[in-house]
């Protein structure tokens, strides 16, 4: 199990920092130089295969998580407003820290990435054969230019990320979603490798950034002496469904 209590991930962060980012520098000069290569390989695949994975990279899309945790933001924010009971409203504050912290760590890297696509203006797999992999226009406003960092992919590492911080046993399952995801993309041709690779650590750090954020404030997370991050326990919310539940009859 990843170690979440860290501020950073694979020593990023400590004085080792520069190992972590030389590798990573080295793993995106290596698939550059097979990025077309490995994207038609990707793409050869069955009907039935695409048609799985035409499915799957709906889930790479930020709308089914960030309307719902948007939602439950504002009710709660409204009812912690107009209710009085100090159980309730202390409860109803630990909701609100929960849903913003899911919305702004899936939705901020998501944001990002949109940005930096437009800034870099890369050409996608399906006009290479007209302008080849590392054709640029930036601020094209086109879907044919966008496609360095892989959106989809930074969306589903940044909710695989917020999924692990929120409950770490299920950060595995978030990990599959998230290749999945990012695998998807591939497939179906719109995006090379190194744009998945992006997309999975923009993604992955901007998760963290989020977290490391919400945990300076105390908002929902706290930075202990030592320095490690860990998530504050929801006690009024377990205090007040400990409560709601009927009790036994004897």
């Amino acid at each position: 199990m990843i170690d979440f209590s860290k501020p950073w991930p694979l020593g990023l962060g400590t004085r080792a920092w520069p190992i972590p980012v030389i590798i990573a520098a080295a793993v995106f000069i290596k698939l550059l130089a097979f990025d077309h290569a490995l994207s038609v390989m990707a793409t050869a695949d069955p009907q039935w295969v695409i048609d799985i994975f035409n499915w799957i990279t709906r889930w790479g899309e930020s709308d089914w998580i960030l309307i719902p945790s948007a939602l439950l933001l504002a009710i709660s924010a409204i009812a912690a407003r107009l209710l009085r009971r100090r159980l309730v409203k202390l409860a109803l504050i630990e909701t609100i820290q929960t849903s913003a912290f899911v919305f702004v760590g899936v939705g901020l890297p998501s944001l990002v990435s949109n940005i930096i696509k437009r800034l870099v203006g890369r050409s996608r797999p399906p006009i290479f054969d007209h302008v080849g992999s590392l054709t640029f226009h930036p601020f094209a406003s086109d879907f044919f230019y966008e496609s360095f960092p892989s959106g989809h992919t930074t969306t589903a590492f940044s909710a695989a990320l917020v999924l692990g911080f929120l409950v770490p046993r299920w950060y595995w399952l978030g990990i599959v979603y998230a290749v999945a995801v990012g695998t998807s993309r591939l497939v179906l041709g719109v995006h090379y490798p190194t744009d998945v690779y992006g997309g999975l650590i923009l993604g992955t750090l901007g998760a963290y950034a989020v977290r490391n954020y919400f945990a300076k404030r105390r908002w929902g997370f706290e930075r202990l002496a030592d320095g490690k991050t860990v998530r504050r326990r929801p006690v009024a919310l377990r205090r007040l469904l400990k409560r709601s539940q009927p009790k036994a009859v004897r």
